[in-house]
């Protein structure tokens, strides 16, 4: 019997779809071509409101009668913070603990691969009503997908003692992170109702769904829930957003609430109304950014050191970044971008180290110079983290590693300002790999389309076998010693060349010691 089928025959309206899980029934509709059904909405976990305020995720209260799932659910508490970043869900909300699939509505198997989407937004912003992370079309490519909201900001990342003496696990502050590991644990539950195989799960993301993803590889907690990984644009081994020891997270957490809100006490603050609380704690002088905490549970030591170690899920990779993660002001500030101006900037910023600078981000030309700046940039920025965590992972994973470069430039909007050159952005992949290109208003052209078929063909093709080759694409070979570290460089041309970036990332590197 098909896992589609009504709970009782023909008690689902014409265009919907019911299925019967342990928490109740849902209902879910098809869409107008009749080729994908989708289910949204669905609660996860328990609202973490009120005295469940910071604690970990707590299991759902079963509903009676049938419960739609035909809209999103609220996005997590934030304020606005990017502009490219537009939604279709009721708003922000504490009760936002809610996910989303899309399957084929005649799929091939009744046991789909399962694709878990994890949003990006720096762990401050986003949800998953974005249009750009529709899942529809991809999983037309014979895969289930599915994406949640997560707890963000201080509701998702805040440490503090009295948390701690809470939790059986001694431990706080990712609350964000175990959010998304309940999510992983509703669907090895629930899935198969739907016609999806909890044994063939990938988890995907881009920057912080990216940095989740790596995280959830190094966590004991997310262990077995997933059988593959893709990570776009970040990891927890960026040196830059390092992982706090419990104890500092915690003194940080007391003084940011002492200084906001004139007390350290729990009960107090979870007495504040939220968005007084997300309203303060995101005021541009307060500086408060959420980070990943080693808290003991979760998170036994830093990422780095469990991938080191050989301590992470060993599952297998698919992994990279954009060519434009940053750009070329981090050398020149308002220095006018040319050859000689790039040199000086290097010896005064790197010292003796210049001329090693000058050698991995080596220049000859103005134009070359920019690059280099732009590179060095984007690299600081999540090039480095994410080329340490596949280095890592392949050394010590004990599984298959792919790493990619996305070289696209995206058509420039027509309200640009005058002279904006067209670039490969960061999170400018997403909207490939999900076939949305029209949720952007942009000239898009047929190859533009092409690659993003494409990209979706290595995505699921990966989700499917471990593996992103099929029948009609360019060759992607492992990223190994014996293939010559090969990357494939996906644009409207797509190929795997030999990596030629290891100076740089090895002279970051050098920084860091």
């Amino acid at each position: 019997m098909s896992a589609f089928l009504p709970v009782l025959a023909g008690a689902a309206p014409l265009g919907r779809v019911q299925v019967k899980i342990p928490d109740g029934v849902l209902e879910g509709v098809i869409s107008a071509d009749g080729k994908v059904k989708t289910f949204k909405g669905i609660p996860y976990a328990a609202p973490p409101v009120g005295a469940l305020r910071w604690q970990a995720p707590q299991p759902v209260v079963p509903w009676t009668g049938v419960r739609a799932a035909e809209a999103y659910g609220a996005r997590a508490m934030q304020v606005h913070v990017w502009d490219d970043m537009f939604f279709f869900d009721p708003g922000p909300s504490e009760d936002c603990l809610y996910l989303n699939l899309w399957m084929p509505a005649k799929p091939a198997t009744d046991k789909l691969p399962v694709m878990v989407w994890i949003h990006g937004g720096g762990f401050v912003a986003g949800g998953s009503s974005e249009p750009r992370q529709d899942g529809g079309n991809l999983s037309k490519n014979g895969v289930l997908v599915v994406s949640m909201n997560y707890r963000m900001g201080i509701f998702g990342f805040f440490s503090h003692p009295e948390l701690t003496a809470e939790s059986p696990h001694h431990a706080s502050g990712n609350q964000g992170l175990l959010d998304m590991v309940a999510a992983l644990q509703w669907v090895k539950r629930n899935i198969a109702a739907f016609g999806g195989d909890p044994d063939n799960v990938t988890i995907f993301g881009e920057s912080a769904g990216s940095m989740a993803v790596s995280a959830l590889m190094a966590s004991p907690e997310a262990k077995g829930l997933f059988q593959k990984a893709i990570g776009e644009s970040g990891a927890v081994t960026n040196p830059r957003r390092p992982q706090a020891p419990l104890a500092q997270a915690e003194q940080d957490g007391l003084k940011l609430v002492e200084k906001l809100f004139g007390t350290t006490s729990l009960a107090k603050l979870r007495a504040l109304p939220a968005q007084q609380i997300i309203e303060a704690t995101t005021k541009p002088d307060v500086g408060f950014w959420p980070q990943v905490v080693a808290d003991g549970w979760f998170l036994p030591r830093a990422g780095a050191d469990i991938f080191a170690a050989g301590q992470q899920s060993h599952v297998p990779l698919l992994a990279g970044w954009n060519l434009d993660e940053g750009g070329s002001g981090d050398i020149f500030g308002k220095e006018a971008p040319t050859l000689a101006n790039y040199e000086k900037q290097a010896k005064a910023r790197f010292g003796d180290r210049a001329d090693a600078f000058l050698k991995a981000y080596a220049a000859s030309t103005d134009a070359g110079a920019k690059r280099a700046a732009a590179d060095y940039g984007g690299d600081q920025f999540i090039g480095y983290g994410t080329w340490k965590w596949i280095e890592l992972h392949r050394q010590t994973g004990g599984a298959p590693v792919w790493r990619y470069k996305f070289e696209q430039f995206l058509p420039v909007a027509a309200d640009a300002k005058p002279g904006t050159e067209p670039r490969a952005p960061h999170a400018g992949e997403i909207e490939y790999v999900f076939q949305v290109l029209s949720s952007k208003k942009l000239d898009w052209q047929p190859e533009h389309r092409a690659l993003s078929d494409q990209m979706a063909a290595y995505w699921t093709n990966f989700a499917k076998t471990g593996n992103p080759n099929g029948a009609g694409l360019p060759e992607w070979p492992a990223y190994e010693t014996k293939t010559g570290d090969q990357v494939m460089h996906l644009n409207t041309v797509s190929a795997a060349r030999p990596a030629t970036d290891r100076a740089r990332y090895e002279f970051i590197e050098s920084q860091k010691k």
